[in-house]
């Protein structure tokens, strides 16, 4: 079982993933949540604070039992936080039962991601959509290079995050359709901050 946790990025691109560079990213994504949302990978609660009222429930999934005791102590607004131990890989949750799946700076980590992101689709109801931002393959022939050279070592001493994982097609091929997609790089070593961000709905 992987550790999902949201502190790889900055760590790759020596920041920490408090830094108030990614927050334009969380309010974005997190901000886009409603109705019952499931978190992927939830880890230390930092996505906690930018859910917006329209949220009535989080279902806040991570596999390290360290990161959800430090997620239970992050202030939020007011609205239910359910902290489940659990692996993407095998949701405990029912078919169709949330509104929205966030994953930010996870998909990278996730040992089975292309499984996870089946449970994802089952769980969304067929009107849900996920959000996510995240990392991987770059579109440029010189930093691809660079990614599918680092990633046998860097995943080794990085609780198994991969620099090259294609999130465009690995979003789609998990039967999602894209609503929208935003790319580029943010400030840092350009093997590490090629960016993905947007929303999808199950087809």
């Amino acid at each position: 079982m992987g550790i999902y946790r949201d502190s790889i990025l900055p760590k790759l691109c020596d920041l920490s993933m408090r830094n108030e560079r990614l927050h334009p990213y969380r309010k974005r994504v997190v901000g886009a949540a409603e109705g019952r949302v499931l978190e992927i990978g939830s880890g230390s609660g930092l996505n906690l604070p930018f859910y917006p009222p329209v949220v009535r429930e989080v279902l806040a999934l991570e596999p390290d039992a360290n990161l959800l005791a430090m997620a239970r102590r992050v202030p939020h607004v007011e609205m239910p936080v359910n902290f489940i131990e659990a692996s993407a890989e095998a949701i405990p949750l029912d078919d169709n039962s949330v509104d929205t799946v966030v994953t930010t700076w996870t998909l990278c980590t996730i040992p089975e991601a292309a499984a996870a992101l089946c449970e994802m689709r089952r769980v969304l109801r067929p009107q849900g959509k996920l959000l996510f931002v995240e990392h991987g393959l770059s579109p440029d022939r010189g930093v691809r290079w660079w990614q599918d050279n680092l990633t046998p070592v860097w995943r080794r001493i990085s609780g198994g995050c991969h620099l090259n994982r294609p999130i465009q097609s690995m979003i789609e091929g998990a039967g999602f359709g894209i609503d929208r997609i935003d790319t580029g790089y943010m400030r840092g070593p350009k093997p590490m901050t090629f960016m993905y961000e947007g929303s999808a709905r199950p087809r």
